[in-house]
């Protein structure tokens, strides 16, 4: 049973935007920190922006910092990873994660509860 639902993933020209969705059940979504992952063929995992749906304070990797922005509509217990002025170094697959903490070292892989099942983002050169 697939508890986090991605969408939002293509291909765009360097320079343009993408929006990603993730979207759970309000049991998960509630007092939960929501993460979006990268994943670059032959290397890991990192995380890439996380919020918390309570305190709601951002954090991401600095390669992120000033182009991307994470977000929630709580209404819809659904995060958001705004991507602006991407660059092809950006292409990866995305996941949406979540957990109860966020944390210092939010960015790693271990200890996330639930994961989504992947979206392709491509942005050519």
């Amino acid at each position: 049973q697939v508890q986090l639902v991605e969408s939002g993933g293509g291909s765009v020209p360097a320079g343009g935007s993408l929006r990603l969705s993730c979207s759970t059940s309000a049991r998960i979504y509630e007092n939960m920190c929501m993460a979006w992952f990268r994943q670059i063929p032959t290397k890991e995992r990192d995380g890439v922006a996380s919020i918390h749906t309570t305190n709601g304070a951002p954090q991401y990797a600095d390669s992120v910092k000033g182009r991307f922005t994470i977000s929630l509509d709580n209404a819809l217990n659904t995060v958001y990873l705004q991507m602006d002025t991407l660059k092809p170094e950006d292409t990866g697959t995305y996941y949406c994660a979540a957990r109860p903490w966020c944390g210092a070292l939010w960015f790693r892989t271990n200890n996330w509860s639930y994961w989504g099942q992947g979206l392709q983002v491509t942005v050519d050169s």
